[in-house]
């Protein structure tokens, strides 16, 4: 939970490496769903210096080209693709099929009333930054925003192919700040994949609420939705914004945790300001989750 006054988070662009492993993965995972949406699929991408490499599991009946839906997103001439993919392990399969979760884990969920996003105040201006530089360099980058209280006291933004004096004209009109670093370790023409390794689901912080909530399953970025990591944490976050409104509350915290092969979680609670309650009367079940939030709505 937030208790902090002073608190930081950053925020990368599209363009980040990991972020480019994020944007592969979910597009495999696109690709099968639009033909199968009973696909199940767990796919990690790791990239950089002319190769990508793809591995993990998916069981479908659709057929998919994994390296044209790559080569949607990266250069063919730039890029070597190794595809290693298995079927999901039949040991898992065997409590999945049955609509249990497809991992154990602990998810969260988190919502506060700083801003009109519910989402911590830190958070939004990294990522209002961040994205509102993305559209005039669309390249690598990244922000960081420190806030006291209310106010921010320290601005980074480090962006490739930028003239720093630019970049910090552009970030001083985008937000106030006692101080600003502006590409503090020099202009850096190269970035990307060019420049550094990638792989998803590696920033999972960036992902949700920034580094002062507590982080729970892993990778969002290229699994179905028997995978709690991502259906779970989207279920919470729904969870945490309804008790907020209700409550009239300043900030609700929620925990999902599953285990394997088991439909129903072992522990779903929410902290309203601090007090811990159960979560009761809701279908929490990977199917469950599905049917409350539409996931399939097209059926």
């Amino acid at each position: 939970m937030i208790h902090e006054k002073i608190r930081t988070c950053e925020y990368v662009s599209p363009k980040h490496p990991d972020k480019i492993c994020d944007n592969i993965a979910d597009a495999i995972l696109s690709a099968y769903l639009k033909k199968d949406k009973r696909a199940r699929v767990a796919v990690e991408v790791m990239g950089g210096h002319g190769i990508i490499n793809i591995s993990g599991e998916i069981t479908s009946k659709a057929n998919v080209d994994i390296k044209k839906v790559v080569y949607s997103i990266v250069s063919r001439q730039s890029f070597v693709v190794n595809v290693r993919i298995n079927k999901q392990s039949q040991f898992i399969a065997q409590g999945v099929d049955n609509g249990g979760a497809g991992d154990q884990g602990i998810m969260v969920g988190y919502a506060c009333n700083e801003t009109k996003s519910l989402m911590p105040l830190e958070y939004e201006l990294a990522k209002n930054l961040c994205l509102a530089i993305y559209k005039k360099y669309p390249y690598d980058g990244k922000t960081q925003v420190t806030i006291d209280g209310k106010k921010v006291i320290a601005v980074i933004a480090s962006f490739q192919k930028t003239k720093t004096p630019e970049l910090e004209k552009l970030v001083r009109r985008l937000i106030k700040s006692e101080k600003y670093f502006i590409n503090p370790a020099g202009e850096w023409p190269v970035g990307g994949f060019d420049a550094d390794s990638g792989l998803s689901g590696r920033k999972i912080v960036v992902d949700a609420y920034g580094p002062n909530v507590p982080v729970g399953g892993g990778s969002f970025a290229g699994k179905d939705l028997t995978k709690v990591d991502r259906s779970g944490a989207m279920m919470a976050r729904k969870i945490a914004v309804e008790l907020l409104k209700n409550h009239k509350a300043h900030e609700v915290l929620v925990k999902l945790a599953y285990a394997i092969g088991k439909s129903d979680p072992v522990m779903a609670v929410a902290f309203i300001d601090g007090k811990s309650v159960e979560v009761k009367g809701r279908d929490l079940s990977p199917a469950g989750i599905t049917n409350e939030l539409k996931l399939m709505s097209n059926d």
